[in-house]
């Protein structure tokens, strides 16, 4: 506010630069309110204005006075003079005319006084005045994180507040995408099941306070009430696409296709009919695998199954390697309470075992597996061993490229023989912060809420000493599972030929019988020299340096020195040092840290007892009710942990963080052993087969519209100077992209695909800021798609959006 650099030109990529700015800025009283005195909801206490002269409250002259000394006070630290009042704020106009009314007096009688000009305005209107002044304004580059309202109020709660909706919203999108584009690969129809449903549903959800979690708990109950609804919807659509798309018939009569295909939602917590089936009876179980990336894509798919001997066989019909796990207790446990609740199904016969095996799909396509039962007992079985808490133990897990040794305490040793890394030493520990009480005789009170974390104390560790581990072996995938204590689990898991390292958690339901609120976290400590600086993701996409009790824009004060040092985390944090890269990636939004150098913190759930001022009028205290009780919520997610040379990591934070955002989609069905494979096209990629995207680019959206167009995004996964080799222009084939149509006329569009680029950029404005013409002009972008050669040019971070007209609708959208 001295600085009166409350409004900036904020340039919020550094590979964009200014290519990518926009005029933005604070509002001056630190919410979207109006100024104070002018509040006129109904029950609200701000005088009206009173223009009657026979009345003893009169007071014309007062509010006309009110309203000038708030204008220059605003004026007073805002550049230029035109200034902003937002009339209104949370659940205000239930009663318009009140405010109006009130508004239409101001206005006249303020202009009538002279000193001020009052009007009516928009953000457009607002925006245009202020670029007309050519002002030169304040650049920033970085972002606004973390907020704090007042001293002891950080809003870094709501990273992480419910976290099991925020993976929901995160599965649902990704599942959006893929459904999206198998609606594309059949052709978009008029009648039938769509993705609509679910689009809706998830727009709703992309809401503030659904996004933070800091919505009441029916709310919150309404979000995923109507995100399961467009699922059935979506899932409908998918199984009918996959059964079109795996006939031989052409897709344009393709309306009931003779195989049904289910899915599992619930496979999370080991739940899905469709692969349970006995196979003992001369029966196969076909698994389509949907790869929605770009990219050709090896993965390992786990179901649910009852029974040991399987063999599994790829779409040629060879005999492929696979592995049967052991379903744990915990799991088991949780897989009845939650079906229950969930579905009110009472679950008696539930698998004992996970069946696992490579998979290998095509670009934007899918490919084909049969499992099938046999006789006797097949070299698919799992060694299990369990170790007693009371000796030490070392566990080998890896395999021939990534050697990981476990020890009962949590420590890691991580030996990546391909990099030629040497040993690395990571330790995974978890423990809780007790969230803080309002005390109202504080200088500053202020609870643990939804939206802010403010921690009593130190860190607690929860593991302590030795925990029982059971160690499962075999040819694909070997783990330890670990009872850290009687509500934290965690499997460590590494698979054959990857180089990362996957740690799986459940916690919950958290206890708080004592009365004490509790905000989980995970430790991964390194010997990495950080020196206070950490990395982590703007949405995604740049990641942004944090380094720890500092910020660039101004001298911080330091009164909370963990919660003041939380940053929302979607994609993945790293630390690095003068030889390595120590990276995490996380499967939804967490908050995280680097509280201690060469050491990363994620907090994974909060359960809290107390309202923490801030709207909600709850306390964050989820709780699922099944079987005549009621517990607190259980969260299960996973992260995933992988060391690097220097300036080497970025390749895989970027490849694998699509993979966990895309996963492979899968449908099942089943047919007589007798009848061969019923899928007649048991292979399928939706471009030409011999194409796949450069691995520097994901298709983010492939999406048919109501007038047959096609909606096409495509983004630059890398920043500039990110990877040595993948930091650079990409370039993508559109002929060979949709080799199986011919585009007749392609339009680039901005993001939200509803106006053309060119025009777009006719009316941007140009701002006059601090930086330097010179910086902007070093920008990168790709250049006109030509019609002829149709290929589209990427630079680092760009994202690039098309509509799309083919010149008419093939019979088949895939060559036989």
């Amino acid at each position: 506010m001295a600085d009166k650099s409350l409004e900036v030109v904020w340039q919020g990529s550094k590979s964009l630069g200014a290519s990518a700015e926009i005029f933005t800025g604070a509002f001056w009283q630190g919410n979207y309110e109006p100024p104070d005195g002018f509040h006129f909801e109904v029950n609200d206490d701000s005088p009206i204005v009173q223009d009657d002269p026979t009345l003893f409250d009169y007071n014309v002259q007062d509010r006309v006075n009110a309203f000038v000394d708030a204008a220059l006070a605003q004026a007073n630290v805002t550049r230029t003079n035109h200034v902003m009042w937002t009339m209104g704020t949370d659940f205000k106009y239930q009663y318009a005319y009140s405010w109006f009314r009130q508004m239409d007096k101001l206005i006249h009688y303020v202009n009538l006084d002279g000193r001020v000009n009052a009007l009516y305005s928009t953000a457009s209107i607002y925006t245009d005045a202020k670029h007309a002044t050519q002002e030169i304004w304040p650049t920033k580059t970085d972002d606004f994180f973390p907020y704090a309202d007042r001293i002891n109020g950080y809003w870094t709660g709501y990273f992480t507040s419910r976290p099991t909706l925020k993976r929901y919203v995160r599965e649902m999108s990704a599942y959006y995408m893929a459904a999206r584009q198998l609606e594309y690969l059949i052709g978009r129809r008029k009648l039938g099941p769509n993705t609509d449903a679910l689009a809706d549903a998830l727009a709703i959800a992309q809401h503030h306070d659904a996004v933070t979690g800091t919505e009441k708990q029916h709310v919150a109950n309404d979000y995923a009430k109507r995100l399961s609804i467009g699922y059935q919807e979506a899932e409908a659509l998918v199984a009918l696409s996959i059964g079109c798309l795996t006939e031989s018939s052409p897709s344009t009569s393709c309306q009931k296709p003779t195989t049904k295909f289910q899915q599992c939602p619930l496979l999370n917590i080991s739940y899905c009919p469709a692969s349970e089936t006995d196979l003992s009876h001369g029966k196969n179980l076909v698994i389509v695998v949907y790869n929605p990336l770009g990219w050709k894509r090896e993965d390992i798919i786990r179901i649910p199954v009852k029974s040991e001997s399987f063999v599994v066989r790829d779409y040629e019909g060879r005999e492929i390697v696979s592995q049967v796990l052991p379903i744990s207790d915990v799991q088991l446990s949780l897989s009845k309470f939650f079906v229950t609740s969930y579905l009110g199904v009472t679950v008696r016969d539930a698998p004992n075992y996970w069946l696992a095996f490579r998979a290998s799909v095509p670009p934007l396509g899918f490919s084909t597996y049969t499992v099938s039962g046999v006789k006797g007992s097949k070299l698919t079985r799992s060694s299990v061993d369990t170790h007693q808490g009371n000796k030490k133990f070392t566990f080998d897990i890896g395999s021939e490229i990534l050697k990981v040794q476990l020890s009962e305490n949590g420590k890691l040793i991580y030996d990546n023989k391909k990099r030629k890394l040497g040993k690395k030493s990571v330790e995974v520990s978890y423990g809780f912060y007790a969230g803080y009480e309002y005390n109202e005789t504080e200088k500053y009170p202020q609870a643990s809420g939804a939206y802010v974390f403010r921690p009593n104390g130190t860190f607690m560790m929860l593991s302590k000493g030795k925990v029982q581990s059971t160690v499962v072996r075999g040819p694909l995938i070997n783990e330890v599972h670990q009872q850290i204590n009687s509500w934290i689990y965690q499997v460590t898991r590494a698979y054959k030929d990857n180089e990362y390292i996957e740690v799986e958690y459940t916690v919950g339901p958290i206890p708080v019988e004592d009365g004490i609120g509790k905000e989980v976290v995970a430790k991964l400590s390194t010997d990495i020299q950080s020196n206070k600086k950490f990395y982590t993701d703007s949405n995604g996409r740049d990641f942004i340096e944090r380094i720890r009790d500092y910020r660039s824009d101004w001298d911080l004060q330091v009164n909370q020195p963990v919660a003041g040092n939380y940053y929302p985390i979607n994609l993945g944090i790293y630390l690095q040092d003068g030889m390595s890269e120590f990276s995490v990636l996380v499967d939804r939004s967490v908050a995280g840290s680097s509280i201690l150098d060469g050491q990363i913190e994620l907090m994974l759930h909060r359960r809290l007892l107390k309202d923490d001022g801030r709207g909600v009028a709850e306390a964050l205290n989820e709780t699922v009710c099944a079987l005549e009780k009621c517990i607190g919520l259980v969260a299960q997610g996973k992260f995933y942990i992988k060391i690097d040379h220097l300036g080497e990591g970025a390749k895989w934070r970027r490849s694998f963080g699509q993979q966990i955002y895309s996963p492979l989609l899968l449908a099942f069905s089943e047919q007589d052993e007798d009848t061969g494979l019923n899928t007649r096209i048991p292979m399928f990629s939706g471009m030409d087969s011999s194409y796949s995207l450069p691995e520097n680019v994901a298709m983010i959206t492939l999406q048919e519209l109501d007038d047959g167009k096609v909606l096409l995004r495509l983004a630059h996964l890398f920043e500039v100077g990110e990877d040595k080799d993948l930091s650079g222009t990409a370039k993508v084939e559109l002929k060979k992209l949709f080799s199986s149509k011919k585009i007749e006329k392609i339009m680039e569009t901005n993001l939200s695909a509803n106006q053309e680029r060119a025009e777009m950029e006719k009316k941007r404005l140009v701002w006059k800021s601090q930086s330097s013409s010179a910086k902007a002009s070093k920008v990168t972008r790709g250049g006109p798609i030509d019609p002829t050669d149709l290929i589209v040019e990427l630079a680092p971070m760009e994202i690039r959006t098309m509509l799309i007209e083919f010149s008419q609708k093939s019979d088949r959208i895939f060559d036989i």
